[in-house]
């Protein structure tokens, strides 16, 4: 079978489940070889995280180039071993860095680029949720190799056995992809709970939290959940813009999707509605949200998620 590559481009704590849901997708049209760009000393630790994925083996690549330059370092190291293994296709997972690399990579070797899949057949063809969330649409690349980003959560992880093999593997980063250095970097501050684009429950809050967040986030602690915020909460600055889920924010495609105080209008619905199961609770029984929810409950959230709290407790106990 041929190989298809997907990239490891994650902090350690990241690896084994981003990295785990493409070796998934990529297991279904052929063999999975993890590529892992990172700085020197740090390859194998990297590698070690794929044990237990779909991952039949790694290729490592150990260059401080690459975090020095950037992405156009990346993209260079990435089409070196593109030539070398003449893959079927590479997959990314898709975020804002990740479609970058895989725009520029395609260009430079001469494929075609498929954005923000939520599925990939053994045939490599794609699925899209486009327009808002209003058309699936089914693409494949018919030119060069393929390179696909694939939005996170969209597949459970399959449990695989250690790694076959990991390779280290030398590149030459192209003088043309050194033009820009990073001179300082400040990674985001992180909270205590899940990534949001990563996360497997979500539950996100709107115009009828009035500005408290705190009934939401009790109950994120409880499940283990992330936290999203509308558009209509963020503008009026009662939680983070980094925290909007929708179609100015973030895409979310968690297995649980709780939806408090959400009224359901198409931008933020072009965010989430990809989810698994959707949870809806809003006091409007008219909201769209309903039309969106598998479960919904008519109610005010401040009164509906503390008993849905204690339920939990109480099961657990």
């Amino acid at each position: 079978m041929a190989n298809v590559l997907f990239l490891v481009d994650h902090d350690g704590e990241k690896v084994a489940k981003t990295a785990g849901e493409l070796a998934t997708f990529a297991k279904r049209a052929g063999t999975p070889v993890g590529v892992i760009l990172s700085n020197s000393g740090k390859g194998d630790a990297l590698a070690a995280g794929l044990n237990g994925t779909d991952c039949d083996r790694a290729l490592v690549v150990e260059n401080d180039e690459i975090a020095k330059h950037g992405i156009a370092a990346a993209v260079s190291a990435l089409a070196q071993i593109v030539a070398a293994q003449q893959p079927s296709a590479v997959l990314i997972a898709s975020s804002a860095r990740g479609k970058e690399i895989a725009g520029r990579l395609a260009l430079r070797i001469g494929g075609g680029v498929i954005t923000d899949a939520i599925d990939v057949n053994e045939n490599l063809a794609t699925t899209q949720s486009v327009f808002g969330g209003s058309f699936m649409v089914n693409a494949k690349v018919k030119v060069g190799i393929p390179v696909i980003t694939i939005r996170p959560s969209s597949i459970e992880a399959g449990v695989g056995s250690t790694l076959s093999s990991v390779e280290k593997v030398s590149v030459n980063i192209d003088a043309k992809d050194k033009t820009v250095t990073i001179t300082n970097s400040q990674p985001p501050v992180k909270g205590g709970r899940p990534d949001l684009t990563e996360a497997k429950i979500v539950i996100s809050g709107g115009r009828g939290t009035n500005g408290n967040f705190g009934e939401v986030e009790a109950m994120a602690d409880l499940l283990g959940a992330a936290v999203g915020a509308s558009r209509a909460a963020t503008d009026a600055g009662w939680y983070p813009h980094t925290h909007q889920v929708g179609q100015t924010g973030k895409t979310v495609s968690p297995q649980l999707y709780i939806a408090c105080g959400i009224s359901g209008a198409i931008q933020h619905r072009a965010g989430m509605q990809t989810s698994k199961t959707i949870v809806a609770i809003n006091k409007d029984p008219e909201a769209p949200i309903f039309d969106l929810a598998d479960f919904g409950v008519v109610g005010d959230l401040f009164a509906v998620l503390p008993q849905a709290r204690e339920a939990i407790k109480s099961k657990r106990a």
